[in-house]
């Protein structure tokens, strides 16, 4: 049995629990493993495994029919747990898909309920306005997500067309404590140096026009650019800018003039002749505080005439969207929440940035006339 604590890092070479399976005696043989537990990052889990005359190895975490299989050739299976528990764990050595060599294990994981990564204060918004109808929410209750969203796996074209640093997975989105969190991690996965998530509605809610709340806490730190954002319907007829773009909420992490944990940004985006376009301000709290720090909830107020922005109901940035060339704001828009790591605008981490960071995201909200 292996045991392996939360801070701790342990490790146990074994040959134990080993049973030739398939139809042919030539099964690799001498199998070999060995179980890393990261001590700075909770649940992640380093299986490295060898063998004699193995063509590959498959590592399943978890006990039930749906666990993560992972197959590599290189013998090192790695598996990001979300929650405290007693999981088996079953490798196999490979001559070929029918002839294996297999051992057990078990992983004790003890995740540490971090509840100071959700503020427990902040600005609030209320379920009802007067003159609109509620007609989509998300409150992000209960621990998994509604099948509204979906997942942009991987370092897109280009690092998402920004040069951005990290790989995107499903492992680093949590729901908990009635909260959506997207956790941004320095680890080396996929040929990248840093882990996060991208999360879209896109082909199942989009709207156009409307009132929008988001309540979020943010991460902070150079380098980090939590987003909450939104694309048109269209873009993969049309392609960017035309679809058009509306970022409700960016944040570009540090300390450098005009933005830093203390500001986020509003912005449009549109194409003008064919050309990128877009224009937009920002907004700070005050007294050396962060948006790290509490809730506050970002808002558009979107119609055939603007778009308004505002940070806990306070009115910073409109955008005329009455000239034909801002076209692309007459039309459904999907949402995007993401935390990504480095890029063109907010440059790469520093000396000073520290990792995890999370987004906690309380309620989305669509309100309608």
């Amino acid at each position: 049995m292996t045991y392996l604590r939360k801070g701790i890092l342990l490790s146990l070479l074994v040959l134990i629990g080993c049973e030739t399976q398939g139809p042919s005696t030539k099964a690799p043989s001498n199998l070999l493993y060995q179980i890393n537990l990261s001590s700075q990052e909770e649940g992640l889990v380093d299986v490295i495994a060898t063998a004699d005359e193995c063509n590959y190895f498959t590592f399943k975490f978890g006990e039930d029919p749906n666990a993560t299989l992972i197959t590599e050739a290189n013998g090192i299976g790695q598996h990001q747990f979300s929650a405290t528990g007693h999981y088996p764990l079953r490798i196999r050595a490979h001559g070929s898909f029918d002839v294996f060599t297999e051992a057990w294990d078990t992983i004790d994981v003890d995740m540490g309920l971090d509840t100071a990564i959700i503020p427990s204060s902040g600005y609030s918004t209320p379920l009802a306005y007067s003159g609109y109808t509620l007609v989509w929410q998300d409150e992000f209750d209960g621990s998994t997500l509604s099948s509204d969203w979906s997942y942009e796996i991987g370092n897109g074209n280009w690092g998402w067309g920004n040069n951005e640093l990290e790989y995107y997975r499903q492992e680093n989105t949590e729901v908990r404590q009635g909260c959506l969190i997207i956790t941004a991690k320095e680890v080396n996965f996929g040929g990248f140096n840093y882990t996060s998530s991208r999360l879209v509605t896109q082909g199942t809610q989009s709207f156009k026009y409307g009132r929008i709340d988001i309540r979020a806490a943010l991460p902070s730190g150079q380098g980090l650019w939590p987003a909450l954002w939104m694309l048109g319907d269209n873009i993969s007829t049309v392609g960017w800018p035309a679809c058009g773009e509306i970022d409700i909420m960016e944040m570009i992490g540090g300390a450098n003039p005009n933005q830093g944990d203390e500001r986020v940004h509003g912005t449009g985006h549109w194409s003008h002749s064919g050309n990128h376009a877009y224009d937009g301000s920002s907004i700070a709290v005050t007294n050396g505080s962060s948006y790290q720090d509490e809730f506050h909830v970002f808002s558009i107020i979107w119609n055939a005439s603007s778009i308004k922005w505002y940070r806990d109901d306070v009115l910073f940035y409109t955008l005329d969207i009455t000239s034909a060339e801002l076209s692309e704001f007459h039309e459904k828009f999907f949402f995007i929440f993401n935390v990504a790591v480095g890029g063109n605008w907010p440059g790469s981490p520093n000396a000073q940035t520290t990792f995890p960071q999370r987004m906690a995201v309380d309620y989305i909200r669509v309100f309608q006339p």
